[in-house]
């Protein structure tokens, strides 16, 4: 009895939401769309590993919730729940074939019952190709579940690794290509329209090997890097930030000119998250109306250099100061008035002033001056020593210098007395008032210091693009950029860095998928709550602070018995 009670619990239950969200993913298109790429070339496609991903995912997730204490019961219950998640595919298949759903369901088409059942839709042939995947998704996650961690964890990152390779192929085929030895290993890695069987095998057997020695010699490297002299440690690390700065200057040569504008994108959004990380990780201090600051940027960038309205007459460079300058008192011109709201009341008011801004670029009252919903044009373009960057392979050595410039204040704000208090601030302000904090100043300094950030961000961006229009400064500007900290990792400036990577560079990679970017979007933000809420690449405190109660629960028990 209490076996059957386990199995509907967290086998039938949780296999029929795995059902429900591998039939949204087919209804909307995503299965037959993304199939348009192969991940291992006339193999397997994307959207089919969209689907096993699902499966298994399902699976391993009601073993974890099995409460039993014997392993081949949590097993059962992941091969429950996959055959219960594909049992879904293979209703809608059969119900498909015998009614016309696409007078409801445009999706719901011939061309998505043969992806579904692999070219065997109109037999029962199918049905059963359908109920096999699930049961082959629920042994694999049982296999998962029951084999050691190290173990899990390698095959889940080869795995991974595969699947990232054959998703990310235009971006990895034009830098082995673009050096004339490494073309040979592209050969031998991709065809036509993904891995090949060899590649993507040797893929698995690479990665698989680099992480089993990292798994039993790791912790030898750490203890003798530990053992060497503080010079050498030094040495170390300089010679690592060489190589990547190596990397970061040769690589708009390598990659060609529209990854280089991907490249560039995905640096402003890197200088605007570093500003908003100061004033939400750092501070604490929600702030929604962050892209008013990155359009005041913009704005002051123009109108000081554009000769369309003849007001001034400066470089890029004599304008620079002044943007962020400008930026710097708008940030502390917001701060004054929100000083004694927190939580969800100082996001409403942010939220109102990036409103604010917006409304008043587009406003006929200010046109004559803002250029109204016309926008400004003919921005001037910033030159070194007569050398203009307009393109973008060289526009992106510019932002990479912002970048460095932005990291470096950063890092050292965060390690700073200033940096100290806003931690303390953002842990308890009450707690931080009575260790003796100036709450006005320090919440002012931050609201300032990101303002600046935005505004240098947004006076880069005038002149990439050379004008600027009200709609680009939409409020979703600034929930991109709160979500790519949430994902990143609040606090945490490397995490800014692989969230903007995650969720603006990808998608730019991705554009043929562009229809289901928000869906994506949407379900990644979810997932990442779920199963990693320090995010991809956590700071330690942060991460500290969210895994307390797990800490305090893994302490061993201190009898208090007399």
């Amino acid at each position: 009895m209490t076996h059957a009670r386990s199995i509907w619990n967290n086998g039938v239950k949780t296999g029929i939401i795995g059902g429900v969200a591998v039939l949204i993913i087919s209804l909307v298109g995503m299965v037959v769309s993304f199939n348009r790429r192969d991940i291992i070339f006339e193999f397997i496609a994307m959207g089919h590993t969209l689907l096993l991903m699902t499966g298994i995912l399902i699976g391993y997730t009601a073993a974890k919730k099995t409460t039993a204490t014997t392993t081949m019961v949590k097993c059962f219950n992941a091969v429950v729940a996959s055959l219960v998640t594909f049992s879904f595919l293979a209703l809608l298949v059969i119900i498909g074939n015998a009614v016309n759903l696409r007078a409801i369901l445009v999706n719901a088409s011939p061309m998505l019952y043969k992806a579904l059942t692999l070219g065997h839709h109109d037999s029962a042939a199918g049905i059963f190709i359908i109920l096999g995947i699930g049961l082959l998704c629920g042994i694999c996650a049982a296999v998962l579940y029951s084999v050691p961690t190290a173990v899990r964890r390698i095959t889940i990152t080869a795995l991974c690794s595969v699947v990232i390779a054959g998703v990310l192929q235009d971006l990895l085929r034009p830098v082995l290509l673009a050096w004339g030895p490494m073309s040979v290993i592209s050969d031998f890695l991709f065809a036509g329209n993904g891995l090949t069987a060899a590649g993507a095998l040797t893929v698995i057997l690479v990665i698989a090997g680099i992480m089993t020695v990292w798994n039993f010699k790791g912790d030898d490297v750490k203890e003798n890097y530990q053992h060497f002299s503080g010079g050498t440690q030094r040495g170390i690390k300089i010679g690592a930030f060489v190589l990547l700065a190596c990397v970061l200057l040769i690589l708009p040569q390598i990659v060609g000119l529209f990854l280089s504008e991907v490249l560039t994108i995905v640096g402003l959004y890197v200088l605007l998250g570093l500003g908003l990380n100061i004033v939400v990780g750092y501070a604490g201090l929600l702030d929604l109306g962050y892209v008013a600051f990155f359009a005041i940027g913009s704005y002051v960038t123009a109108i000081l250099t554009s000769p369309e309205l003849g007001f001034f007459a400066l470089n890029f460079w004599q304008a620079l100061p002044f943007a962020v300058l400008v930026g710097i008192c708008f940030g502390v011109l917001l701060g004054i008035p929100v000083l004694k709201m927190r939580g969800d009341y100082l996001a409403i008011a942010t939220l109102g002033f990036g409103e604010i801004i917006r409304i008043l670029v587009l406003s006929d009252a200010l046109r004559p001056w803002l250029g109204g919903a016309q926008g400004i044009n003919k921005i001037g373009k910033p030159s070194l020593m007569g050398y203009e960057f307009s393109q973008p392979q060289e526009i992106y050595y510019f932002i990479l210098a912002g970048c460095l410039l932005v990291v470096f204040i950063s890092m050292r704000l965060k390690d700073s007395r200033l940096g100290r208090a806003w931690m303390a601030m953002r842990e308890d302000e009450d707690v931080a008032q009575a260790m003796g904090i100036n709450l006005v100043a320090t919440k002012l300094l931050a609201f300032a210091s990101g303002a600046g950030f935005s505004a240098l961000s947004g006076a880069i961006f005038s002149a990439k693009i050379g004008s600027v229009y009200p709609h680009s400064f939409s409020v979703f500007i600034s929930i991109n950029i709160i979500c790519l900290i949430i994902v990143g990792g609040m606090g945490s400036i490397p995490g800014v860095i692989v969230g903007a990577a995650a969720l603006v560079g990808l998608p730019e990679l991705l554009r043929e998928f562009a229809d289901y970017r928000m869906f994506v979007y949407g379900a990644a933000l979810v997932a990442m709550m779920l199963l990693r809420p320090e995010g991809l690449w956590p700071d330690v405190r942060h991460k500290m602070e969210l895994h307390k109660d797990e800490s305090v629960a893994e302490e061993p028990q201190v009898s208090t018995a007399t």
